[in-house]
């Protein structure tokens, strides 16, 4: 797990881990509450989360998260997480989740990051990508549309929240995507 990085000479990935939690924490905004974690982090649970992560990377679990890095990959900019297994997803489908602290979003990272995970995750086995979005959230539309996903449905999701899904299907890293 330690030694994966994915990269395209601008963002690198790498599971997220226990010295990523200070950065996180201080780089969660009223933005990723609202899109992606629900409620704010707290260290005790933030730390949990990076237990099953690690646990996931360990095992190939369905869960793997990665932290969105640039500069000369250390400097944390957001998180990107993969669930191979999810209520709603059909075989071969894998979620992509993604998130960028307030500093480094309108610059691109996380389309980089969302082209760099799908190469990894056709690499695990995953046939299609699957992005979901809240349809007041353009801006993670706008990078499923630029990643290559195209619009497929509205979902009611079991907390009865409404969600656009986007549709990409995934090729092997070495064949350049």
């Amino acid at each position: 797990m330690d030694d994966l990085t994915l990269s395209d000479g601008v963002v690198t990935l790498s599971p997220f881990r226990a010295d990523d939690i200070d950065a996180h924490l201080a780089g969660e905004d009223e933005q990723l509450v609202r899109w992606l974690n629900g409620a704010p982090s707290t260290r005790a649970g933030t730390e949990a989360y990076v237990q099953r992560c690690t646990l996931h990377w360990a095992t190939g679990g369905p869960a793997r998260a990665f932290g969105i890095r640039t500069g000369s990959g250390t400097v944390l900019v957001g998180t990107i997480d993969l669930r191979f297994a999810l209520p709603g997803l059909g075989p071969g489908q894998v979620n992509i989740a993604y998130g960028l602290y307030p500093d480094w979003r309108g610059r691109g990272l996380a389309t980089r990051a969302v082209h760099l995970v799908c190469g990894y995750a056709a690499d695990e086995g995953a046939a299609q990508g699957v992005i979901r979005v809240a349809p007041e959230n353009h801006a993670s539309a706008a990078v499923a549309r630029r990643a290559g996903f195209r619009y497929a449905e509205a979902v009611t999701e079991p907390d009865g929240s409404l969600l656009d899904r986007y549709l990409r299907d995934l090729a092997p890293a070495a064949a350049g995507h």
